[in-house]
């Protein structure tokens, strides 16, 4: 009887799918109680107990199968961790691509720009011979590159590199990586369209610094955000807007004139409550925030306190980061009366002394409201007081009509210090 040979491994695999991992091939194939490697040569076969052997076989078969199990599990977990890295990579990867291609398209756009009035200023200086120029120029372009010459893209090529020229020695740069135009073309034809050169380079700072996107960008220049923060400063303080963006030192710092939330969606012709308003800000509470400005956190509605067996509560709170302090707001749709203020005084007081941490700064209160009179401020409250009143609109502003403020606020504050 010739003896049976030793079973070498196979060397073969199978992909299991479901679990993510190799299994070899041979383990699949000897699935008894005998070990595909043992040999029945000078071997003496020994009694065996059939229960006994089910009992070994399925036993052995459990401690198989949950082998398997844990080895797959470990796999899986690894693969889960490989591809988090991948994907970070190739989002990465893809960020700076993207990056370098509106650098490169931002820097080509400039200079282009800087060649077109280099040629206008060796031809004639009369507009007809520039407009000529710029038409023949965006159509021979245009024949050899396509879309992206027009006229008008062109003009603002030229206007870029007139408004921008004081950073053409920054361009040498480059080669180190370091740019001096952060944001895309988009965002720097927007700019193109404002006039004051503070307030262009005011949005430029904070589209920076705050990562906005070019609908962000169009938001918050449709809404006047520049205009509405200087008319909230000191006129020193203006300056530092357009050199800094909005900086966040003071209480001061965060507050506008007025606050817009054109984006909850109600209508000043309709009517609608305390609480209707309030819920609006909740269902857009992602946007309120950013309306707020810088540091804010949002912590809850209708706040509870209790004094003197009376309950009060506090519409809205929410915590700056920067300035570490909270910053309670109450809503008021009708004008605002010396009744609002004392009782957002004593909101400021019991935040101040049941709730402010040592390390903290005092709580600052804002009264949103229709309308506001500071006559009424002024006389309620005392010169260092943390309390402010603000008013909000249901609808974006005119810039003429904030710019006509913020001269009347110019000229008043000169007067007072006259």
């Amino acid at each position: 009887m010739s003896s049976i040979k030793t079973l070498a491994p196979l060397p073969f695999f199978i992909f299991d799918f479901d679990a993510y991992t190799t299994i070899p091939l041979a383990s699949l194939l000897f699935r008894d109680h005998r070990s595909p490697h043992a040999t029945m040569k000078g071997k003496k076969k020994e009694p065996t107990n059939p229960e006994t052997v089910g009992k070994q076989s399925r036993s052995g078969a459990h401690r198989q199968k949950a082998s398997f199990s844990d080895e797959n599990q470990v796999k899986i977990n690894s693969l889960v961790s490989l591809v988090a890295e991948i994907r970070r990579l190739v989002q990465s990867s893809r960020h700076a691509a993207s990056s370098a291609i509106n650098t490169l398209h931002v820097l080509t756009n400039f200079e282009i720009g800087r060649r077109i009035v280099e040629h206008e200023q060796k031809g004639a200086t009369r507009a007809e011979y520039g407009a000529a120029v710029l038409k023949e120029l965006s159509s021979r372009l245009t024949r050899e590159f396509g879309k992206g010459f027009s006229r008008a893209n062109l003009e603002y090529m030229r206007k870029f590199f007139l408004l921008w020229r004081d950073r053409a020695p920054a361009i040498s740069q480059i080669e180190s990586g370091k740019s001096p135009f952060a944001l895309s073309w988009s965002h720097y034809v927007l700019f193109l369209t404002i006039k004051d050169a503070d307030e262009r380079s005011f949005y430029e700072v904070e589209a920076i610094q705050e990562n906005w996107s070019l609908a962000e960008l169009k938001r918050q220049v449709a809404s006047s955000l520049y205009e509405r923060l200087a008319l909230s400063r000191k006129k020193k303080d203006v300056r530092r807007l357009a050199l800094q963006g909005q900086t966040v030192t003071r209480p001061e710092d965060v507050l506008k004139e007025p606050y817009v939330l054109e984006f909850l969606g109600l209508d000043e012709k309709t009517g609608y409550t305390e609480s209707d308003l309030e819920q609006a800000i909740i269902d857009r509470i992602e946007q309120f925030l950013l309306e707020l400005g810088k540091g804010f956190l949002f912590e809850s509605r209708q706040r509870r306190f209790t004094f003197d067996e009376d309950h009060y509560f506090v519409d809205l709170v929410f915590y700056n980061r920067l300035l570490r302090c909270y910053v309670l707001i109450d809503l008021k749709l009708d004008k605002l009366t010396h009744q609002d203020l004392g009782q957002m005084q004593m909101y400021v007081n019991w935040f101040d002394r049941k709730v402010k941490l040592p390390e903290e700064n005092p709580t600052i209160g804002i009264l949103l409201c229709k309308r506001k009179k500071d006559a009424i401020v002024e006389l309620t409250l005392p010169p260092d007081a943390n309390i402010h009143a603000r008013e909000y609109k249901l609808y974006l502003p005119t810039k003429e009509l904030l710019r006509q403020k913020l001269i009347e606020w110019t000229q008043k504050e000169e007067n007072h210090k006259a």
